[in-house]
């Protein structure tokens, strides 16, 4: 692509890119616990009990909430802290597969849930490093601007990754402009010129002459022969749209009334004294006197003077608080679709009660779950490229996800009893309290058996109808 076509991409696509960018930063802000109550105070949660100058109300506390953080973080562990099992259809092959994957799959997708909540979309880049070696990172998300197709399945036919990155000779951060196409990429860095727009060439990568063996010259064209795009998008939803617009509102009310609460518990301390008829006392020593005496002392010019002192306090509607808040709580929960922590404290942990405590994040699971199985699988079809296995575009991938939240093992564990000589083993091993990989433990099992393990069942003894494996199992009815 031509330099100038791609100033006019960057030119072209600004304002999108900004107000994508707004929407993903005030969701991170929120995600660090820096809601709108805290702007006066540059996103810190700070106690002020001396911020306002009003006679009655001095304080102006801003403690900011993390319900935003909570239910993201809620559904990413719930979904992401096992890694789903991929299966290629081979069992060698999805070994390797998982082993090109390897041992953090599991927290990249963790932060891709995350900057999924946050942004509506994130993004994975994957690559072939120096030593030959298949690698993928999470990107952020404000740094790519997609080009899709206007066809249907809707293609992604390049990408404009764009960041800051430090001039180690002059100490200034300068930006740059990636663009990723199917066959290469193009680095640009934007020039420093006040008067205008402009980009230069960026030679970040160096070229060799393979056949003499040396370095033949600095490019800012990198082919990498991947043969697709190598970003992934991984959505949110189908508007691609960041949870916070969800309940952002409640958790701004949530804010007000809670902030509103303490600074009334530290106004309701200052108690302003009225005197009347005492305009010409020193009011000094009149408070030198109550300190000193707990007294004061009052002339009376008889029947109908009004003469004394009153105290003005401020009232709290402490019931009616308490009533929004709790309203404002549950609301939070509801429409984001997560499990309030609260509510374990005063739940029967059963099976069941449990499960109906999770079933609006289990939705939300779900729905996540569906949008970044497509994406997945593209990743696996490009280390199948990678390996050079067969069919990689043709083959069913399957994927096995794993929830993770507080169970009810003894509830689990009677079920297992109950259904085990009616089931197969790999759906027990699967449902196993005790394990965390079902496959390992198949492998386990048949080990023992081999070993001579007499409390290890084979599979005549796993038919319905058997037992424990005794002496009468063979016997007809």
């Amino acid at each position: 692509m031509e330099i100038k076509a791609v100033q006019e991409l960057i030119l072209g696509t600004a304002k999108e890119r900004a107000r994508f960018t707004a929407d993903y930063e005030k969701s991170l802000r929120y995600y660090k616990t820096q809601n709108d109550i805290t702007n006066k105070n540059r996103g810190k949660s700070e106690m002020n009990k001396d911020g306002k100058d009003e006679p009655l109300r001095h304080a102006d506390n801003r403690v900011s909430s993390n319900f935003h953080q909570l239910l993201v973080n809620q559904e990413a562990g719930y979904v992401a802290t096992v890694a789903p099992q991929i299966d290629v259809g081979s069992q060698a092959d999805s070994d390797k597969v998982s082993a090109v994957l390897g041992d953090n799959f599991n927290l990249a997708l963790n932060q891709l849930v995350i900057d999924a909540a946050n942004a509506g979309l994130a993004w994975l880049h994957y690559w072939i490093d120096e030593d030959g070696n298949f690698r993928y990172g999470v990107i952020e998300p404000s740094q790519i601007t997609p080009i899709w197709s206007t066809e249907l399945n809707r293609k992604l036919l390049a990408v404009l990754r764009s960041y800051r990155q430090l001039d180690p000779d002059t100490g200034k951060y300068f930006n740059i402009h990636e663009y990723w196409t199917d066959k290469e990429c193009q680095v640009y860095r934007e020039v420093d010129n006040a008067d205008r727009f402009e980009l230069e060439p960026y030679n970040c990568f160096t070229s060799y002459d393979m056949t003499a063996g040396y370095e033949t010259g600095q490019s800012n064209v990198y082919k990498h022969e991947l043969g697709r795009v190598p970003f992934i998008a991984f959505p949110k939803n189908k508007y691609q749209q960041p949870d916070l617009l969800k309940y952002k509102g409640l958790i701004d009310a949530y804010d007000d009334i809670y902030n509103g609460f303490l600074n009334d518990l530290d106004d309701v301390q200052q108690v302003i004294l009225v005197l009347t008829n005492f305009g010409k006392a020193d009011l000094d020593q009149f408070m030198a006197d109550l300190r000193k005496h707990s007294a004061i002392k009052f002339e009376n010019d008889g029947l109908g003077d009004k003469s004394g002192v009153d105290k003005l306090t401020i009232d709290i509607p402490t019931e009616a608080r308490d009533d929004a808040l709790k309203i404002t709580r549950e609301d939070i929960f509801l429409y984001g679709q997560g499990v309030d922590p609260s509510k374990f404290e005063s739940t029967n942990a059963s099976g069941v009660a449990i499960k109906m405590l999770y079933s609006h994040l289990e939705m939300k699971a779900a729905n996540t779950e569906t949008h970044f199985r497509d994406a997945i699988n593209e990743l696996v079809r490009a280390i199948m490229n990678y390996l050079n296995l067969s069919n990689p575009e043709g083959r069913k991938i399957t994927q096995t996800w794993t929830r993770t939240q507080v169970e009810d093992d003894l509830t689990q564990a009677q079920t297992i009893a109950q259904l085990a000589n009616y089931t197969s083993k790999e759906a027990i091993a699967k449902n196993n309290p005790l394990v965390d990989d079902w496959q390992q433990e198949l492998k386990d099992q048949k080990q023992d058996i081999a070993a001579g393990d007499p409390y290890a069942s084979d599979d005549e003894h796993d038919k319905p109808g058997k037992l424990n494996g005794g002496p009468d199992d063979d016997k007809e009815d």
